[in-house]
Order: C-alpha cells, then structure tokens, then sequence
C-alpha cells in the first residue's frame, strides 16, 4: 500500500510503499499522537523505517488496499 506523508515547510511529500495495512498505518499515527514529543514511524516495504516528528506532519494519504487492474482488459 502506498502512504503520501507531507511535511510542513517542505514542497514535495513523502511516499512510502508499506506492507501494512489502512488499519494499522491509522493505528500507528494514533500511537505518535498521543505521546508527548511523538515521532510517527513506518517502515516501507524494504524494511527502511521514514520518521517524522508529529509537530512537523502536515497530512497522511493512505491509498488503497489493492492494486486495481491497468490496460484494456474488459470483464465479460
């Protein structure tokens, strides 16, 4: 699943490929933003881990669960 993190002050965002799912991204988030000075952390799907401290966070996109389908393919 790809996440779209944007960060204050900085013009491009993020884009993050992770394995894990809407569920536990959102579960994740809830968890940076209850701790005090909160870092939010996911690892994406090479096993590197993206930090951001929540005070900086502008917006989180969590895309979709499956890839839809590309091409011309028709359902019969």
């Amino acid at each position: 699943m790809e996440i779209k993190i944007g960060v204050r002050s900085v013009h491009r965002e993020l884009v993050v490929e992770t394995n894990l799912s809407a569920e536990q991204v959102e579960e994740e988030l809830g968890k940076a933003l209850s701790a005090d000075r909160g870092i939010f952390g996911i690892s994406d799907s090479k096993g590197r881990r993206v930090l951001v401290p929540i005070s900086s966070l502008g917006f989180i996109e969590i895309g979709e669960e499956e890839a839809r389908p590309v091409g011309f393919g028709g359902t019969l």
